[in-house]
C-alpha cells in the first residue's frame, strides 16, 4: 500500500474513533463513510439499509461474478479511559473499543485498493454494517433486502484480534466464533421473617442451588472436545435482612461451538430450574433467547481466504476458536463465506477488546485493506 494512502486511512480511521456512533446511532459515521466513498468516485451507493447501513457496490464489465465485503461501524457504550491519546473519543460515554473504527477504515481502503488495481472484473458489494453490538444490525440488512438488492454469491469479513502478532491473519478451518443467548430463571417463593424459615419457602436457597447446578450442564452434558460455558451473571432479590424474599432472578450467558449444543444447553438449563423448584417447594419460570449463531467458516471460502491471508501477509492456521459471539453469523446463514481475525498486536495495557483503553493498531490498516482486496479479487476470479 502506498504511504499516502496509509496516512490517509490512518487519519479517517482516528476520526472515527473521536466522533464513534454507539450501536443503532451510527448516522454521522454513516454519513462519513458516504462521503469518502463519493470522493473516490463510487455513485452506486445505497443508505439507511437495515437502519444506518450502507452498501456501496464496484462494478467493471465482463466478468459476472459478486461477492460481499463486510465492515462493521457501530460503538460501545464504554467512558472511554484514554486521556493520553489526541484521538480520544468526543461522546462522553461512547467509544470504539472493540476496533468497529479500523474495521469501517480498512473496508474503506479496500475499495481504493480495488478501484486503483484494472486486474479484476465483476462486482463487488461493501458491506458496510451497523449495530453489531446485539443490536441486530446482520439481521436488520438481511430484511431489508441486503442479498436480494445486491446478490453476492460470497461474503468476507475480519475482526482485529488483540494478543496476535500485528498483521498476522488467522484463519479457522469451521468455527471462529462462538453461538449465544440470555437466559432468565425466576423462582418465587413465599415471603416472611428470616427468623421463621419453616413458614416461608425461600427462593434465594432454591437459586444458590441452581447457580451451582448449572454448571454441570457443560461438564455432563457437551462432549469434552467441544466448547461450551454457561455463566450466571445477575443475581437480583431480596430487600431487607431480615426477611425472606418472595422472588430471585438469576441471568446470564451461555455459548456454543455447534449448533446442536445449544438446544443441550437450553433443555438443560430448564431441566435445573424446574427440578430445583420442585425441591425446594417453589416455582420456576425459565427464558432462553438466543442470538447470534456460531460464526463458521464455509470449506471453500476459507481456504480462498487463506491464500489471500498468505499473499498479503502471514497466515495461521492453528488458532482455536473464542467464545465470543460475532453478528456476521447471520449473513453466513444466507451466504457461503469466511470471517479472518488480523493481529492488532498484544493484549495488555488495556489493549483488550471492550477495554476501556482499548484503541485500534493503525499499523494493522494496510494488511486488511489489502486481505479484503486480495479475497474479493480472488473471488471473482472464480477462486
Amino acid at each position: 500500500m502506498h504511504t499516502d494512502l496509509a496516512a490517509t486511512l490512518t487519519s479517517w480511521r482516528r476520526h472515527l474513533h473521536a466522533n464513534p456512533g454507539l450501536t443503532l446511532h451510527e448516522g454521522e459515521t454513516a454519513a462519513f463513510v458516504a462521503a469518502r466513498l463519493r470522493e473516490m468516485g463510487i455513485t452506486d451507493i445505497a443508505e439507511n439499509v437495515g437502519g444506518h447501513g450502507v452498501v456501496a457496490t464496484i462494478a467493471r464489465g465482463g466478468g459476472n461474478r459478486a461477492v460481499g465485503l463486510r465492515g462493521d461501524m457501530d460503538a460501545l457504550p464504554i467512558q472511554e479511559q484514554t486521556d493520553d491519546l489526541p484521538w480520544k473519543s468526543t461522546v462522553p460515554g461512547v467509544m470504539h473499543a472493540c476496533g468497529h473504527d479500523g474495521h469501517t477504515t480498512a473496508l474503506l481502503g479496500a475499495a481504493r485498493l480495488l478501484l486503483d488495481d484494472p486486474s479484476w472484473t465483476g462486482t463487488v458489494r461493501l458491506v458496510f454494517q451497523p449495530a453489531e453490538e446485539g443490536g441486530g444490525g446482520a439481521r436488520a440488512m438481511i430484511a431489508d433486502g441486503l442479498f436480494s438488492r445486491f446478490p453476492m454469491e460470497r461474503i468476507f469479513g475480519w475482526h482485529n484480534w488483540p494478543g496476535l502478532p500485528v498483521g498476522t491473519i488467522a484463519v479457522h478451518d469451521r468455527a471462529v466464533m462462538a453461538a449465544g443467548a440470555r437466559f432468565e430463571i425466576v423462582f418465587d417463593g413465599h415471603a416472611g421473617h428470616a427468623a421463621l424459615p419453616h413458614l416461608t419457602r425461600d427462593p434465594m436457597v432454591a437459586a444458590g442451588h441452581a447457580i451451582v447446578a448449572v454448571q454441570s450442564i457443560v461438564a455432563r452434558n457437551l462432549d469434552p472436545l467441544n466448547g461450551g460455558v454457561v455463566s450466571v451473571t445477575v443475581v437480583e432479590g431480596g430487600e431487607a435482612q431480615n426477611q425472606i424474599t418472595a422472588r430471585v432472578t438469576l441471568k446470564g450467558t451461555a455459548r456454543w461451538l455447534r449448533d446442536e449444543d445449544g438446544e443441550t444447553i437450553r433443555a438443560g438449563l430448564d431441566r435445573v430450574a424446574h427440578g430445583i423448584a420442585a425441591t425446594f417447594g417453589v416455582q420456576a419460570a425459565f427464558s432462553f433467547r438466543q442470538g447470534v449463531g456460531v460464526t463458521a467458516n464455509t470449506p471453500a471460502e476459507r481456504e480462498l481466504a487463506a491464500l489471500a491471508a498468505s499473499a498479503v501477509s502471514e497466515c495461521r492456521r492453528d488458532l482455536p476458536p473464542a467464545m465470543t459471539g460475532e453478528d456476521y453469523a447471520w449473513f453466513l446463514r444466507d451466504v457461503p463465506g469466511a470471517f479472518v481475525w488480523i493481529g492488532n498486536g498484544p493484549a495488555e495495557d488495556g489493549r483488550e477488546l471492550h477495554n476501556p483503553r482499548y484503541d485500534f493498531n493503525d499499523d494493522v490498516l494496510p494488511v486488511a485493506a489489502g486481505f479484503l482486496a486480495e479475497v474479493a479479487k480472488r473471488a471473482l476470479a472464480g477462486g
